[in-house]
């Protein structure tokens, strides 16, 4: 189903240019960024202070805490990349 160059043949209706909902992406990206931001930082306070007789146990909140750093992160790139090409699409420098 590859085509030369690397890019899928069109097998239905689709756009050629299709992209994502650009503002909805950038909306959700820029609401839960500072949320999971948030959380990652009170888990980890609350995984540094946690005892092993605790619930949940310091093992459960590292966990939970590397999950919500790990959204963090997601929710930073996919902001970068939304930016990057809001920007490309005004005719802005892509870099």
């Amino acid at each position: 189903m590859v085509e030369g160059g690397g890019h899928w043949r069109r097998t239905g209706s689709e756009p050629v240019t299709a992209y994502s909902a650009l503002r909805l992406r950038l909306l959700l990206s820029a609401l839960f960024l500072p949320f999971f931001a948030a959380v990652t930082v009170a888990l980890g306070v609350w995984w540094a202070s946690a005892d092993e007789e605790d619930q949940p146990s310091p093992g459960e909140l590292g966990a939970l805490t590397l999950g919500c750093a790990a959204l963090t992160l997601i929710a930073l790139v996919d902001l970068l990349i939304v930016l990057r090409r809001r920007r490309r699409a005004r005719g802005g420098p892509a870099a």
